[in-house]
């Protein structure tokens, strides 16, 4: 079998879908993208697909091997992201080629099911107890919301009482058993998140994601480490190099790899099992499209780690597609008992809807995150 054909779709809301063909008619999908830099990643691919097209698909390894080490220059966000959507498609090509799931292809399955949760709220968290209380009545048995809007190195009491107040609403509306994630997604510096994860303490949190930027947690480790509520980071770390000194350190408590920016399948599995070695959990990262949850899915499947799966069903971001819509059989992601059962079809488990993903890369997106500011004009992490 040899690739004849490297092809990227940019679909809305913020997506990047790649498909490779074959010679012998198999098709596989992946789902390279960053979100806001999705035509940067779509370019890295067509530049990659020069090692690609008359290669053996079969040969993951040795391929991801080369699209890493072969260009001299490494690593990064757009690199590694338009590895990983490569990376996934292979993966894909491989397991509907002898007609068995991923995950069989990697040792089996671990479980058969995996907890998931919702995401509540917006960038900007208001009636944070309403949507938590919608999201548990369909059934999810765990929630993540923003913890905080913009902070400054030294910010007023009044930002941090208002954290407060969403996450005790949260927890008063759905209860003590309800696993509850809050996300600081990198926008607290160090002297404020000290103050917040002193002041969280009492809520029983599912986890505190990203409390400080993954940059900062080697001048950080004795706050984390010394925290009674797990830290969960690694969304912006790329490779299983960049989360080497993290684990290390002992302060993080769940590693969150991203399976379309760390180099897909083949690299998130290797930054799995090096967390389970220092006893840390995985919760992979995956605010992305149902290409990128199944890929998820089957690392989740024989990783022993693994413990709650993110995905986008109803997320903000989400405002002219959802993650159903490209899917030929959106049931493969039905969630019960808080719960997604592992797809056990052929390559990643899905079947997409390649008709209208077509259709909708003719309007393809421009997202971008948004760009805030203090009130004294300086940049704010968003």
């Amino acid at each position: 079998m040899r690739i004849t054909s490297v092809t990227t779709y940019q679909v809305p809301p913020r997506w990047c879908f790649l498909k490779i063909e074959t010679d012998e008619g198999i098709t596989g999908w992946g789902e390279p993208v960053l979100e806001g830099r999705a035509a940067s990643v779509a370019a890295t691919v067509e530049e990659l697909s020069d090692y690609l097209i008359g290669k053996d698909p079969s040969q993951v390894e040795d391929l991801w091997t080369v699209l890493y080490r072969g260009g001299f220059y490494r690593g990064g966000g757009i690199h590694m992201s338009a590895l990983a959507g490569i990376d996934q498609a292979l993966w894909d090509i491989k397991g509907k080629a002898l007609g068995v799931p991923v995950h069989e292809l990697l040792g089996g399955r671990v479980r058969d099911r995996i907890k998931v949760y919702s995401w509540i709220g917006g960038d900007r968290p208001a009636e944070a107890a309403r949507a938590a209380r919608e999201v548990v009545d369909r059934g999810f048995s765990a929630v993540k919301m923003n913890g905080t809007e913009e902070l400054s190195y030294l910010d007023t009491w009044d930002k941090v009482d208002q954290c407060i107040a969403n996450v005790d609403a949260v927890r008063q509306a759905v209860g003590p058993d309800v696993g509850i994630g809050v996300d600081f997604h990198g926008r607290v510096h160090k002297p404020m998140a000290k103050v917040l994860l002193r002041e969280l303490e009492p809520y029983r949190l599912m986890f505190v994601e990203e409390p400080v930027l993954s940059e900062h947690v080697d001048g950080f480790a004795d706050v984390l480490r010394n925290s009674p509520i797990p830290i969960a980071l690694g969304e912006r770390l790329y490779s299983r190099w960049d989360f080497k000194s993290v684990l290390a350190s002992g302060a993080v408590d769940i590693v969150q790899p991203d399976p379309s920016h760390c180099g897909g399948i083949t690299e998130a599995r290797k930054i799995a099992h090096m967390a389970e070695a220092y006893d840390v959990g995985l919760a992979l990262h995956c605010p992305l499209g149902p290409i990128a949850l199944a890929a998820c899915l089957q690392i989740d499947a024989g990783c022993y780690n693994a413990t709650i799966q993110e995905q986008s069903l109803g997320i903000h971001y989400n405002t002219s597609n959802d993650l159903l819509d490209y899917l030929v059989d959106s049931s493969v992601f039905t969630y019960r008992d808080g719960q997604v059962t592992i797809p056990r079809g052929p390559g990643l488990g899905i079947e997409v809807d390649e008709e209208y993903i077509a259709e909708r890369a003719a309007e393809g997106h421009r997202w971008r995150n948004p760009v805030w500011r203090h009130s004294d004009g300086s940049f704010a992490e968003w």
